[in-house]
């Protein structure tokens, strides 16, 4: 298999699908924790839903992209990059707490676009320092 993976072409096709897959099973569990429907909020033209899934897509995507640069094995590759997730999936909690004053999910669901904005500027911009966090320890 690390042979097969020494081909720049294959390796870079292998980590692109993988974190395709990740991307497809991250949204999947936001789905879960969220309680509205994601896409059909998207579909029905909720800004706020689009900015909060649009940041969670690209905070994986860059954490998933720090993980492919520091670790040269797969697996180690996925386990970081899965724990950056679970890290990511904290930042929602988080969010939801620090607002006691009303409901993340329930302002996303009515198109507060201002959550919206804020959610996605939390995912992409702790992305980048569990990111950080990532190419330290290697």
């Amino acid at each position: 298999m690390n042979e097969l993976f020494a081909n720049e072409w294959v390796y870079t096709a292998g980590v692109y699908s993988l974190t395709v897959m990740a991307i497809i099973v991250s949204l999947s569990v936001f789905e879960a924790v969220t309680s509205y429907k994601t896409w059909d909020e998207i579909r029905s033209g909720n800004v706020a839903v689009a900015l909060s899934i649009g940041g969670k897509i690209f905070g994986i995507a860059n954490i998933f992209r720090h993980s492919i640069t520091a670790n040269d094995s797969i697996l180690t590759m996925l386990m970081w990059g899965v724990y950056g997730f679970a890290l990511l999936l904290f930042v929602y909690v988080i969010f939801e707490f620090l607002t006691p004053g009303f409901s993340v999910d329930k302002e996303l669901a009515h198109d507060n676009r201002a959550v919206g904005i804020v959610s996605f500027i939390l995912s992409v911009a702790l992305s980048y320092v569990i990111g950080s966090s990532i190419v330290l320890f290697q």
